[in-house]
């Protein structure tokens, strides 16, 4: 198929050849469909055809301008009339070049679309097929280590190794030109050889107990992020040792095809080495710096960080074996590509024995290990363990479980599949390390610029970022267990050009443009809410609960504007949500009916204002002053100083009492009792100059003092008065009441108890008149039954016959 581009492409840019595009494509699908093609041959295709997606994909923006300038006089025509319905003939006929006029804008758009999908299938299926046989390669089955033949070959084969390496170190096999031009540069390898030696030794001692001299001289806020920095020179200083060592032997000029393969992987396997040695100290050490990262006892602390050690010699001797000397060394080995090894070419059996001597010793080594680190959460003693803990142990249950796994997959064969159960699993778990070691570092890093501040370690940044290295680890972890570069490319611009979910795209960059403008949006609206607070509405007369609710008003409509203008901006089309949010909006109406019930209440508090902030109100049992009112609730403060969180609804659909709604204004009662036989004028007199006494006392209207009735044991009295602040009503009744103790002592008025008649009937039967001389009750027994009847509860008096 021939797509030729339109003029209307040239006006921005010159449009791909697409003549020469469709041969490169029927080339492509050609040897895609050849089994016989090489891997080689599919990857420079490959790259080939990423290349020409780009320029696709860049054709793909082009007449941005104008198509939406058309789309905009298309829309101002207003909407295509409705079957049967006819516009103006100059409309139609404008709607029609306009439509005309789009398609052709849109043509280099669709040819530029189509083609691009075409070059994504093509490298999707190279992808494919390039997996398969990685996959082939890796469950290949060599012959078994165990056979007795395998064991012959691999020792035929090691002893060529070691004469091979032993001829070039001990420089036997070299010419004597190679001495010649050694001579010369003899002072600079002796140098080299001595700086390597020193700092491999003295210098690696003093880096190892830096962080200890530095940290006991730090701040407690400052010594975590202090003492990690400084350890990180464990692992630079000791490379630089290597490197001047191999800078040393390559001067030489002895190293040739026996040990320049162990040169060149020997900088790597030192970063793998000494990258584990600190680890280890970081994670199990021996003793800690400021805090350790897992709660673990000391002997599990210390036989881990012993482990953890050994690992890394391990996989540093694996990975130079396997870039050097081994084939069959799983995600290592790149097919029949055998790069830069030694000149030997160990067979399949001898590999697979050399491979099992290494594997079978990092599985015990593993083994051990895991037992550690699946014990952490029990021998740990405590019920409050992060997640990291049971990560962790749940990576020590599956290490147990993988190295024997993979000791038995080389015995039987699979060499490579031991080898990709194996050495990814710990580099996995290295990654997992390092991740609790960086999410603990930005934890003390933060702490350190709050300068020790109570939360600061577990504030929402530091997990806001933690979380960011974790989601940022996931390239990672995949190029550990196999991914290439060019995979990870892959799925990068799948996920630039964004997944659809229910007719929406979202792509990376509609999601950061919507919370970049979300973001400013909310922003300025609180920003203008703190203005209208702080600066504007404290000098109009609205009172604080009006300036509240218009503040309150400002935040919502603000926060609905900056969303429209998010979804907007990020070009997110929600129109074709709307058949299913209609369906779903019965069934959400059902289930979010009190929310709703409320933030409709919560609206309507804020616009009729039937209380505010700072009203003191009586609502569900509960007496207190409103402190705040949200969406969906309002936070009243109870005398008691508790928080009690009242449904907006509550306050609408129920009585509520504000006491302090338009004013502050309010009454008391204050009851007072006399003995009877007092005169009640006077008492009158008395309570009369006590409550007009009172400074808080309102004199317009007057206070007022009822005789209100005759009681069962008093003479009942009220002061009735008015306040200007209700709010003060139990310290002005607690002073009423201390002023009249006072008068009434004075004038000798009696407060009394509570009084009680009690009649008995036959009260000649505790006398005894009428009992025997053996039944007579004692007078101290009549006596005490006289003070039993004296100190009965009140109830309502008996009748003459007791009842």
């Amino acid at each position: 198929m021939t797509v030729c581009a339109v003029p209307a492409f040239a006006q921005q840019g010159q449009a791909p050849d697409y003549e020469q595009w469709n041969e490169t494509a029927e080339k492509a699908e050609q040897v895609v469909s050849d089994p016989q093609a090489t891997n080689a041959e599919l990857g420079k295709l490959r790259d080939e055809l990423v290349d020409w997606r780009e320029q696709l994909h860049r054709a793909e923006d082009v007449n941005g301008d104008r198509i939406s300038m058309i789309r905009n006089q298309i829309d101002a025509l207003g909407a295509e009339p409705a079957e049967g319905e006819t516009e103006d003939a100059s409309v139609a006929d404008r709607r029609e070049q306009l439509n005309e006029q789009l398609s052709e804008a849109q043509a280099p758009r669709i040819a530029a679309n189509e083609a691009a999908s075409r070059a994504s299938a093509i490298i999707a299926r190279i992808d494919e097929i390039t997996r398969e046989r990685a996959a082939l390669e890796l469950t290949k089955q060599s012959p078994s280590p165990l056979l007795p033949t395998s064991w012959a070959d691999a020792a035929t084969d090691g002893v060529a190794l070691i004469e091979g390496v032993g001829g070039e170190v001990s420089g036997s096999d070299a010419s004597d030109e190679v001495w010649e031009d050694l001579r010369p540069n003899l002072p600079k390898v002796l140098l080299y050889l001595v700086a390597a030696a020193l700092i491999l030794t003295l210098g690696r001692n003093w880096i190892e107990s830096l962080p200890s001299r530095l940290s006991a001289r730090a701040s407690d806020y400052s010594r975590a992020v202090l003492a990690f920095v400084v350890s990180l020179g464990q692992i630079a200083l000791p490379m630089l040792g290597i490197y001047l060592g191999i800078s040393a032997i390559k001067a030489t000029g002895l190293p040739g095809p026996w040990t320049t393969p162990f040169l060149n992987a020997l900088p790597v396997a030192a970063v793998i080495l000494f990258g584990g040695i600190w680890l280890s100290r970081a994670m199990f050490p021996r003793q800690a710096i400021a805090y350790t990262s897992l709660q673990m006892t000391e002997n599990a602390r210390l036989g881990a960080g012993r482990w953890v050690n050994a690992l890394a010699g391990l996989m540093a001797l694996h990975f130079i074996l396997s870039r050097a000397v081994l084939p069959l060394s799983g995600l290592y080995e790149q097919g029949e590509v055998q790069v830069g090894r030694v000149p030997v070419a160990f067979s399949e059996g001898a590999a697979g024995v050399w491979h099992l001597v290494v594997v079978t010793i990092t599985a015990l080594v593993m083994f051990r290990l895991g037992n550690i680190l699946r014990r952490i959460p029990r021998d740990s003693g405590s019920q409050d363990l992060s997640y990291r803990h049971y990560i962790v142990a749940w990576a020590g249950s599956l290490t147990r479980i993988v190295a024997p796994l993979a000791v038995v997959a080389i015995a039987a064969g699979f060499v490579n599949f031991g080898n990709l159960m194996v050495w990814p699993w710990l580099y996995s778990l290295a990654l997992i390390a390092l991740l609790i070691l960086l999410q603990d570092f930005i934890a003390d890093l933060f702490n350190m610029l709050q300068r020790g501040a109570e939360g600061a370690r577990d504030g929402l940044a530091p997990l806001l970022i933690g979380f960011a290295l974790v989601i940022l680890s996931v390239p990672v972890f995949l190029m550990i267990w196999g991914a290439s570069g060019e995979e990870l490319a892959e799925y990068w611009v799948a996920f630039r050009e964004g997944i659809s979910l229910g007719g929406i795209t979202l792509s990376p960059g509609s999601i950061l443009t919507f919370l970049i403008v979300f973001a400013i949006g909310y922003v300025v609206t609180r920003g203008i809410q703190g203005a209208f607070r702080n600066s504007i509405l404290p000098k109009t007369k609205l009172d604080a609960g009006g300036q509240n609710a218009l503040v309150s008003g400002l935040g919502y409509v603000g926060i609905v504007l900056a969303a429209i203008m998010a979804i907007t901006s990020a070009g997110i089309d929600l129109s074709s949500l709307a058949i299913v949010a209609g369906a779903l909006s019965v069934g959400i109406g059902f289930g979010l009916q009190n929310i709703v019930s409320n933030f409709v209440s919560g609206i309507i508090l804020l616009i009729e204002r039937p209380v505010s902030v700072g009203d003191w109100i009586s609502a569900g049992g509960q007496q207190g002053i409103v402190k705040r009112i949200s969406v969906r609730s309002t936070q009243v403060e109870t005398f008691d100083k508790t928080e009690v969180i009242v449904p907006n609804s509550d306050l609408i659909s129920q009585p509520v009492t504000n006491w302090t709604r338009h004013n502050k204004v309010g009454r008391i009662i204050v009851p007072v009792g006399v003995a009877y036989g007092t005169d009640t004028r006077k008492v009158e007199n008395i309570l009369r100059e006590v409550v007009e006494d009172h400074p808080l006392v309102s004199i317009d209207p007057p206070p007022a003092v009822l005789f209100r009735g005759l009681g069962a044991d008093s003479l009942d009295f009220e002061i009735r008065a008015i306040l200007a602040d209700v709010g003060t009503g139990l310290g002005v009744t607690s002073d009423l009441l201390h002023e009249v103790v006072r008068r009434f002592a004075e004038a000798g008025i009696e407060i009394p108890f509570a009084q009680r008649d009690i009649w008995l009937r036959n009260p000649e039967a505790l006398q005894g008149e009428q009992k025997p001389a053996a039944a007579t009750t004692p007078p101290a027994k009549s006596e005490a039954l006289s003070e039993v009847a004296r100190s009965l509860p009140d109830s309502d008096d008996m009748d003459g016959d007791g009842r």
